[in-house]
């Protein structure tokens, strides 16, 4: 790890005597913002998660469950999942359109669907199909080997399975099949070329298939994923290719099987006017189709639901400025405006909502392996004797730094520090003159960063001055295999330590990851006050752990992860809260070993082995080491290889 870099374990800290409280670090994290009742801190300083039961409020510790990990042979990083949470999800999901349909008079039902990319993991796919048969809780799948999940782990007839995207006739085949087996399975047609292959293997098998259509909307949302609307939208079908669906259906004498109309505006869509205007696009398609003799009877709204990683309630990228019944009661007024006017019966409403159904229940936990912090060294009273003159400016500015001169004394820091390090290059100045310079510009930095509070006007210079300054916090994790949406879309998740909450985060910091890329780094976060740069921290304790979350991260994270630097899988539990308080581990999956790494990427471990044993004998023979030494270096070589990616302690 980073062994030269200054660490602020302190030995000797003592529990800061500041009034600091849970509840404050619970405003300054957000925690009950973006936490949507399900995590809180405790007043011992805790991060907990919150479930209901009934009239009653469980809480249990974060760093309860991570004890009862390390007992159980699993180190961090890990993904921990709190399986209530994604019953929770699913139930409000359903509950919430189960109201508004009752409030509006809706004469239909609501059926939703879980897109499998969000989430793949069986563990996953498995408790959504065991909750969500309550429900009638659906599948859908883009690709073969979803559609293969959904047909083995969907038990309920009543759920649907959707197929969007490319659909060969291996696909469609193993979608007819379904269909005569009573499962109610779409194809949701995304081009003009997919339609003849539905006909002729439909044909074929002689088996009649459930056909919809994804329409393009024209309609445009607000957010980061705006470009899965709009005329570029990359999928669905144009009006002209619609009506030449419809064509073509009617000459096979199978307009009959068309019943669905699919539209998709955006994986986070923040704000509910776009939802409400795309619905009222949608549905004029709909309306459209019944008039050209398609009998219809569903309409899926895609996803979109969005959440608020930030916790602001706002329609920035990574909020939402609504809430879920809203949500639900647009889309089902919105429904009843467009076709009561038209006597169109209501048809079954489905919604492919996805981040928000298993984002909450997943968070990744990881220990702090070391700080590098931005405080300067020992510097003397005085000047050394023989420093060069810019060393003596830099005295100078140190004592003169005020209000008055913040901008000044920063640009004279600067400069007199960068002429130091000039005539260090030249042979000029020595390692401790350098040394002594950085020392003493750090610290009028510091003591012109203490006094920007009070300033009235900052350049913007100063405002960045904060952010030069702070700590790196180095964590054990690989940003590009746990937290992919951070590095590749700016993605904001929430993150805090999970104990001492009950004391005063005195460090400003940056998070880095275990990789040596220059990537690999956290350094937007969303506080109480706003976007910041940096994230209040406290300094590490010495012989203790230090255990930071991420929360939010059940959607896409774990699919889209990578093996930059060959850092495999993490650790992954699974855990129920039980209504006493207590909680049980119901899954357990060690992460990748270095062995498995190195076989994704054509390896063979059992070679490797054999090659380096050559390697040592021949270090036996050339008297190198002992055979007694052999024994223990190849020892060692295959307990790393069959280890954890990740630091352990």
């Amino acid at each position: 790890m980073h062994t030269t870099m200054n660490s602020i374990v302190d030995s000797n800290y003592q529990h800061p005597k500041v009034e600091w409280d849970s509840e404050q670090s619970a405003k300054l994290y957000g925690v009950r913002e973006w936490g949507a009742d399900c995590f809180d801190i405790s007043p011992e300083g805790n991060a907990v998660v919150s479930i209901q039961f009934g009239d009653k409020t469980v809480q249990v510790s974060l760093i309860d469950i991570v004890e009862g990990m390390k007992e159980r042979g699993l180190e961090m990083p890990a993904v921990l999942r709190i399986e209530n949470l994604l019953d929770l999800r699913i139930k409000q999901l359903n509950e919430a359109f189960a109201r508004a349909i009752e409030l509006g008079g809706y004469q239909n039902h609501y059926r939703g669907v879980f897109p499998i990319k969000v989430n793949q993991q069986c563990h996953v796919i498995e408790e959504i199909a065991d909750f969500g048969k309550h429900y009638h809780h659906g599948l859908e799948a883009g690709s073969k080997a979803e559609l293969i999940i959904a047909l083995s782990q969907l038990q309920d007839h009543e759920s649907l399975i959707i197929c969007n995207g490319y659909k060969d006739a291996e696909f469609i085949d193993l979608g007819l099949y379904a269909r005569k087996m009573g499962i109610k399975c779409f194809f949701v047609l995304e081009t003009l070329s997919e339609l003849p292959i539905i006909i002729e293997r439909s044909r074929i098998l002689g088996i009649e298939p459930l056909i919809g259509v994804r329409i393009r909307l024209a309609s445009m949302v607000e957010g980061h994923w705006n470009e899965d609307s709009g005329d570029r939208s990359i999928f669905g079908l144009s009006t002209n290719a619609l009506l030449e669906v419809l064509e073509q259906l009617k000459e096979a004498d199978m307009l009959h099987c068309l019943q669905l109309l699919h539209s998709h505006l955006g994986s986070q869509i923040p704000n509910i006017r776009n939802i409400r205007t795309g619905v009222l696009e949608a549905c004029r398609f709909y309306t459209g189709l019944i008039e050209e003799g398609a009998p219809m009877g569903y309409i899926d709204i895609g996803g979109g639901l969005a959440v608020d990683y930030e916790g602001t309630q706002t329609n920035s990228t990574h909020s939402m400025n609504y809430g879920l019944d809203e949500y639900c009661s647009n889309i089902i007024e919105t429904i009843l405006e467009s076709l009561d006017p038209l006597d169109i019966a209501h048809p079954v409403i489905i919604s492919e909502s996805g981040r928000a159904l298993v984002a909450y229940s997943s968070m990744l936990l990881f220990n702090v392996l070391d700080v590098r912090d931005h405080k300067p060294g020992v510097i003397p009273d005085t000047a050394p004797t023989d420093s060069v003159d810019q060393i003596v400016n830099l005295y100078d500015v140190l004592k003169n730094v005020n209000q008055k001169r913040l901008q000044e004394c920063y640009n004279d820091a600067l400069y007199y520090r960068d002429e130091v390090r000039e005539l260090f290059h030249r042979g000029q100045a020595s390692l401790r003159e350098r040394a002594l310079a950085e020392n003493l510009s750090l610290a009028i930095l510091e003591k012109i960063a203490l006094l920007l509070p009070e300033a009235k006007r900052i350049s913007p210079e100063l405002e960045t001055l904060p952010v030069l300054l702070s700590d790196i916090y180095y964590g054990n994790f690989s940003l590009f295999q746990s937290l992919p949406d951070i590095w590749a879309i700016d993605q904001i998740f929430p993150i805090m330590p999970i104990h001492r909450l009950n004391e005063e985060p005195t460090r400003d910091a940056v998070l880095a990851d275990m990789t040596c890329d220059c990537d690999g780094k956290i350094d937007s976060f969303s506080l109480v006050d706003g976007p910041s740069k940096t994230l209040p921290l406290h300094p590490l304790l010495k012989d203790e752990e230090y255990y930071l979350g991420v929360f939010l991260v059940g959607a896409y994270q774990e699919t889209l992860g990578d093996l930059h630097n060959l850092f495999g899988d993490t650790n992954v539990v699974s855990v129920r809260v039980n209504e006493d308080g207590s909680f049980d581990f119901i899954r357990e999956f060690h992460g990748d070993s270095i062995a498995d790494v190195l076989s994704y990427v054509e390896y063979d471990p059992k070679t490797m082995q054999e090659q380096f044993r050559r390697i040592a004998e021949q270090a036996v023979r050339d008297g190198k080491i002992t055979v007694a030494m052999r024994q223990q270096v190849l020892h060692a070589f295959h307990e790393s290889l069959h280890g954890y990616t990740f630091f352990e302690r």
